[in-house]
């Protein structure tokens, strides 16, 4: 199995925390890992499209974490970022887990930085669903 993982460098301590997690969970699974890093959250739902599109995996990940500030630009890249990931999950037909950490502080990320490792769990799961699925046709 092949995964793609994009991980945004913005708010780096924690994405890089986020994909390593992420990294040692595809090991342990045995999986095949591909990272394209892009700046921001809001470039991840066109790379995830890339990946999906040159057809080389069998489900994404996206990493990535919003901290609230204080304007509304949080709420435009934490919104933005979930639709796209969506959208390319349900338009390329493969997998995509969102792993894009959506924060108040940067402390309630240590409370949440598993979920790099639990994003690969998901599509990992998800792609064994989908190949069965298409298994019995």
């Amino acid at each position: 199995m092949r995964l793609g993982i994009v991980a945004s460098r913005f708010n780096e301590e924690i994405t890089g925390q986020l994909l390593d997690r992420a990294r040692t969970e595809a090991r342990k699974l045995g999986v095949e890992v591909q990272v394209v890093q892009v700046p921001g959250a809001l470039e991840i739902p066109i790379a995830l499209q890339w990946l999906a599109q040159a057809g080389k995996c069998d489900a994404l990940v996206a990493i990535g974490a919003v901290i609230r500030g204080d304007t509304y630009h949080f709420e435009v890249v934490a919104n933005e970022s979930a639709r796209g990931v969506s959208e390319v999950s349900l338009e390329c037909g493969l997998p995509v887990a969102n792993a894009i950490l959506t924060l108040n502080s940067e402390a309630e990320a240590k409370q949440r930085i598993d979920k790099g490792a639990e994003g690969v769990r998901v599509a990992v799961e998800m792609a064994k669903l989908k190949a069965s699925l298409h298994e019995d046709r």
